[in-house]
């Protein structure tokens, strides 16, 4: 466990950590212009290997892509810290996605395998936890290597905690004994990728390049085309990278679609938030994310209770409701917030919101992984984290368009309207003094207005859980049973059989 939730922490710390070096890295490299793909590029490679990952290790034993997956993602690592140009950057952050896709899906599905059925969700809570406070320590760490040392050790740091657990998981993981036979879904994997780069590229240039721009509107045409063709392109393939079956399966279908909303308001909060406090408040990137610990806590604290509630399957729809409606009461109170806000009554909308977001992503990857049997584990475990990644992208950019667009309506007349970007908050403070006030209070308005408009997603979301009918968890046939051994929550299991099942110790 000590490795999977190291590897889970630099996966997902990549995501975030560069976001406060990017204007350093812009101006080393000279690459002002593109330096927008130093993020993308990560974000596009990371989910859309994600379901050939999942689907690999289904067929060939996590073991080995996982060890596989971890390596990459070091030897990118090292490329990142090295690159003496943007190409070289961004090229060296396609292969770290890829490798980080494959550590944080397998992680997940190798949870699934060596946890007794009725104890994943406290593991997954754990790990949920450690993506979540990942998400806002990111940005903090990359704000300390930019200023303190270089820019370069938010890569170079990958190496010595990756490489512990690369040693870690190399001893301890059990290995899979028997290879599968089958032939592996190249098309659909093609297919599938096509749509994740089509969604993440919408996502990340929307607003940069114009909604309905033709570049646009082209990749949203496309990426439909693309969505329609999966179907019959799966349903032809011996062994799919997406069963048909979870095409049809309302627990998976209506699961990853909340992981979506939920991981979408999710990150529009953990994205935004750092810098409505360092706009409106005037704190440091360090003390924002002093602030912001009031949500860590809710976040951490709910986990751990939610995984060790959710160990009895009838509470899981409970669990997932009571957290989208935290989630969804959080938000509310954020659509609340303005320039005056006191830091006290923050903190209690932080507190409330963590909670939301602790409770939810446990309970999804808990509910899915507990409706199918072992061979489709690995794909499964990949269809969450695909939505939940997706999600976060779309809320990230959605955000961003709505506070933007907000801020600019409120700002008409003033020299910073049009001109403004949330990912350059320092616009504000070239205003002249007696304009400042002005232009805080509409920013502080925006973000509250863009909290609300999210509210709707969740609202969705909570609707498609009442009709959410979580499974108990299917257990593998005799022969190829997996079983835990003392007394403990976790189990041995030797390997994984040609056709998919596990074999136990």
């Amino acid at each position: 466990m000590s490795a999977l939730i190291l590897a889970v922490l630099l996966a997902a710390l990549d995501q975030t950590i560069v976001s406060t070096a990017l204007p350093r890295i812009a101006e080393d490299l000279n690459g002002f212009d593109d330096i927008a793909w130093v993020s993308a590029a990560y974000l596009l490679a990371s989910t859309a290997v994600t379901p050939l990952w999942g689907k690999l290790g289904d067929m060939f034993g996590r073991k080995r892509l996982y060890l596989a997956s971890t390596s990459i993602f070091l030897i990118a690592s090292v490329a990142c810290g090295l690159a003496q140009s943007l190409p070289e950057l961004i090229g060296a952050r396609v292969l770290q996605g890829v490798g980080g896709g494959g550590m944080i899906v397998l992680t997940f599905a190798l949870v699934g395998d060596i946890v007794a059925p009725g104890e994943r969700g406290r593991y997954q809570g754990m790990f949920g936890s450690v993506y979540g406070v990942a998400s806002i320590v990111g940005p903090l760490l990359g704000g300390v290597f930019t200023d303190q040392l270089s820019w370069r050790w938010a890569f170079l740091v990958n190496l010595p905690i990756g490489a512990v657990a690369l040693a870690v998981a190399a001893r301890s993981l059990p290995a899979a004994s028997r290879r599968s036979r089958a032939r592996i879904d190249y098309l659909g994997s093609l297919v599938l990728a096509a749509i994740a780069t089509g969604l993440v590229l919408v996502t990340s240039f929307g607003q940069r390049w114009g909604w309905t721009s033709p570049a646009i509107t082209g990749l949203i045409a496309g990426t439909v085309a693309l969505a329609v063709l999966l179907v019959p392109v799966e349903r032809r393939a011996a062994a799919p990278v997406l069963p048909p079956a979870m095409f049809t399966s309302r627990t998976v279908v209506f699961s990853s679609l909340i992981g979506f909303v939920a991981n979408a308001a999710m990150f529009a909060v953990l994205v935004y938030l750092p810098t409505y406090l360092q706009i409106v408040h005037g704190v440091s990137a360090t003390l924002s994310g002093v602030f912001m610990l009031p949500l860590v806590a809710g976040l951490v604290v709910s986990q751990s209770l939610a995984g060790r509630w959710a160990a009895r399957t009838a509470l899981l729809r409970r669990i997932l409701l009571g957290g989208l409606l935290a989630n969804l009461a959080g938000l509310l109170l954020l659509s609340t917030i303005g320039a005056g806000t006191s830091t006290l009554v923050l903190s209690g909308y932080f507190l409330i919101t963590g909670v939301g977001i602790g409770m939810v992503p446990m309970v999804v990857m808990t509910t899915v992984q507990n409706s199918v049997g072992p061979a489709d584990l690995g794909a499964a475990s990949a269809v969450v984290t695909f939505a939940r990644s997706i999600g976060a992208a779309f809320g990230v950019a959605i955000f961003g368009t709505l506070l933007n667009t907000g801020f600019a309506d409120r700002t008409r007349g003033l020299p910073v309207a049009g001109g403004f970007d949330a990912a350059r908050p320092d616009t504000i403070g070239h205003l002249p003094a007696a304009l400042q006030g002005t232009a805080l209070d509409a920013f502080a308005h925006a973000t509250a207005a863009g909290y609300l408009w999210m509210a709707p997603a969740l609202v969705a979301g909570t609707a498609l859980a009442l009709f959410l009918e979580p499974a108990r968890p299917q257990r593998p046939a005799p022969a190829g049973n997996v079983r835990t051994t003392g007394t403990g929550a976790t189990g041995a299991m030797a390997g994984t059989a040609a056709d998919g099942t596990v074999k136990a110790a």
